[in-house]
C-alpha cells in the first residue's frame, strides 16, 4: 500500500470543479485545505455559472490558471450534461495552461464526505439515485485519510446492488448519497449493521473532489486533457428511451 505521506508532496495548489450534480461548485485548495469555494445550486444553469464561478474565485485569490499545480474534475456518474460541461470545461483549462488533470469520480468524493464522521466502521458506500430503483454506487475503505476503492464503480438496480455487495451483508457499511437515502429501508433489510449519514452529507461538491485528487496526484495519477473523459455507467436516458430500457 502506498504512503502518500512519504511522496512529500506538499503545497500544491488546485482547482477542482464539480458539475455532476444539481450544484455547481469551484474549490481552490492547498494541499487538502480548502482556500476558497463557490457553489450554487441549479443544475439548469450550470454552462451559464461555471465560468463565472471560476472567475470570482480566482479574483478572489488573486490566482490564474497557470497558478496550478494541477486541476481536479468530477467526471461523474451523474448528470449527464454537468458531466461533459465540467469535463469540456477543464480540457480547455488543460489544452490553454499545460497544467495537468485528475479525473475524480462522484462517488468517490461523496466518500470523503465522511472522512471525519464519526462511526464504527472503514468501511464506506456511497449510492446515487439514477431514476426508476437503480443507482450508481461504489465501496471503499477508509485508510488513515483517503479512501481507496474496495469494489468496482457500477450502475445497477437497487436489488442488483444488493446482491452484488452480498459477502458485506454481516460488515458495519456507512452508507452516504440521495440513492441510499431514497432505498434506505431496503438497504436495512440486508446490511444488519448499517449506518446511514445524515443528509448534509449528502451534497456534492468540488471541495472533496479537489481532496480526493491530491491523493491521485500523489499517487502519479495525473495526466493531460486528453486524459479525462466522463465516466457515465451507464446510457443517457434518451439512450435507453430509444432502446426500451427503464
Amino acid at each position: 500500500m502506498l504512503n502518500y505521506y512519504e511522496k512529500k508532496v506538499v503545497n500544491l495548489k488546485i482547482l477542482s470543479l464539480d458539475t455532476s450534480s444539481n450544484i455547481c461548485s469551484v474549490a481552490i485548495l492547498e494541499d487538502t485545505n480548502i482556500v476558497a469555494q463557490k457553489c450554487i445550486e441549479n443544475e439548469l444553469t450550470h454552462s451559464q455559472k461555471l465560468m463565472p464561478l471560476v472567475d470570482e474565485i480566482l479574483t478572489q485569490t488573486k490566482l490564474t490558471l497557470k497558478d496550478f499545480d494541477f486541476y481536479a474534475c468530477c467526471t461523474g456518474p451523474g448528470s449527464f450534461t454537468g458531466v461533459r460541461i465540467g469535463v469540456s470545461t477543464v480540457k480547455a483549462f488543460c489544452d490553454v495552461t499545460n497544467v495537468p488533470v485528475v479525473g475524480v469520480s462522484s462517488l468517490e468524493s461523496l466518500a470523503y464526505n465522511t472522512l471525519n464522521f464519526a462511526n464504527n466502521t472503514d468501511i464506506v458506500c456511497a449510492v446515487l439515485d439514477a431514476k426508476n430503483d437503480n443507482v450508481y454506487f461504489g465501496l471503499f475503505k477508509k485508510i488513515e485519510s483517503h479512501f481507496e476503492l474496495l469494489e468496482n464503480l457500477d450502475a445497477k438496480n437497487i436489488d442488483e446492488m444488493i446482491a452484488t455487495l452480498e459477502k458485506y451483508f454481516n460488515t458495519p457499511i456507512l452508507f452516504v448519497g440521495d440513492g441510499a437515502k431514497k432505498h434506505q429501508c431496503k438497504l436495512q433489510e440486508h446490511f444488519s449493521h448499517s449506518i446511514f449519514a445524515p443528509d448534509l452529507y449528502d451534497k456534492q461538491t468540488a471541495t472533496n473532489v479537489g481532496i480526493s485528487g491530491y491523493y491521485h496526484y500523489a499517487n502519479g495519477e495525473a495526466g493531460t486533457s486528453n486524459s479525462i473523459v466522463p465516466l457515465y455507467l451507464r446510457k443517457s436516458q434518451a439512450e435507453r428511451a430509444l432502446e426500451g430500457e427503464k
